[in-house]
């Protein structure tokens, strides 16, 4: 038999490495993880959820209730936040959302799926360890939310032409220093009459940047096209809840406040949604507008 040259050892090894990482590269990640279903009471399971969360070393730092039957659950611990201070606006990664949902008879617990919301965020590191945590506090039944994307195809996601990619934000609002644009966001979500209220706050450590999360309710000043409950139950349809989609993020960075668009924030949740049909993007066409708008008017200086 003819010896391999070192050229061809190397070849064969490289060829096997591109195998490996292609096989890698194709896998399918989806939105959302179901933890479990089952009978029970949401308040309840929400407690319980808690405690297991607390237990594996993640720290929930707001809650809230769109509709109910429904609770969401915002969690954030050390591995987020740091991936979040090594990645560009990455304080939109820097915590997961952990929804237990009454659909029926039963009680649905889902979360984010940290792998998948890492790529589609473009950030340094994947979360697979987060990911491995919240399967152990919560458990892990199937991944769900869209037929999947690669994690390259995630990292360039966006909906469709001439609509937005991650790094394409909307700015808010711009202030003359980071200290005083987080105060002045905290306070605005405090006190103002959009329907727009804070339910979390999240500093990244090490850097200018705080991530709010934020819900949002029609008023008697905005529409309901910007109502989180009006914009659920026109596209979370199926029969496991995509309650976690739940809550909207205002991203102060620096001296400025950003939002993702509403084309993007809500197409990497439900990327398979049609745009024409009964439940379809054109069902929420304003929404995008109408978010933007409610969220510069509560923010702006």
């Amino acid at each position: 038999m003819k010896r391999m040259t070192f050229q061809n050892i190397l070849l064969s090894a490289l060829l096997l490495f591109s195998i490996s990482n292609a096989t890698a590269d194709d896998e399918k990640l989806k939105p959302f993880v179901l933890a479990s279903k089952g009978a029970g009471k949401v308040a309840e399971k929400s407690e319980q959820a808690k405690t297991a969360l607390t237990a594996g070393g993640f720290t929930v730092v707001g809650d809230y209730s769109p509709y109910p039957d429904a609770t969401i659950l915002i969690v954030t611990n050390e591995e987020l936040k740091k991936n979040a201070a090594a990645s560009e606006h990455g304080g939109f990664g820097a915590i997961q959302r952990v929804s237990v949902t009454k659909v029926n008879d039963e009680v649905q617990v889902s979360y984010t799926n940290p792998v998948y919301m890492a790529n589609v965020y473009r950030m340094k590191g994947d979360l697979s360890s987060v990911a491995a945590g919240l399967a152990a506090a919560l458990g892990k039944v199937e991944e769900f939310g869209a037929q999947g994307m690669t994690a390259s195809q995630a990292r360039k996601y966006h909906y469709m032409m001439g609509m937005e990619y991650f790094d394409e934000p909307s700015i808010l609002a711009e202030y003359a220093s980071y200290e005083e644009a987080v105060q002045s966001v905290d306070a605005k979500l405090a006190s103002n009459k959009n329907g727009v209220t804070k339910v979390y706050r999240v500093d990244v450590p090490g850097k200018n940047e705080s991530v709010f999360g934020v819900a949002m309710k029609a008023t008697k000043e905005v529409d309901n096209y910007m109502d989180d409950q009006f914009i659920m139950k026109e596209i979370d349809f199926r029969d496991v809840k995509s309650t976690a989609h739940l809550p909207y993020e205002i991203l102060v960075s620096g001296n400025k406040v950003y939002a993702l668009y509403a084309r993007f924030r809500i197409a990497i949740n439900f990327p398979d949604l049609s745009m024409m049909g009964k439940n379809s993007f054109m069902n929420i066409m304003k929404t995008p507008d109408a978010i933007r708008y409610v969220l510069r008017k509560t923010v702006q200086k």
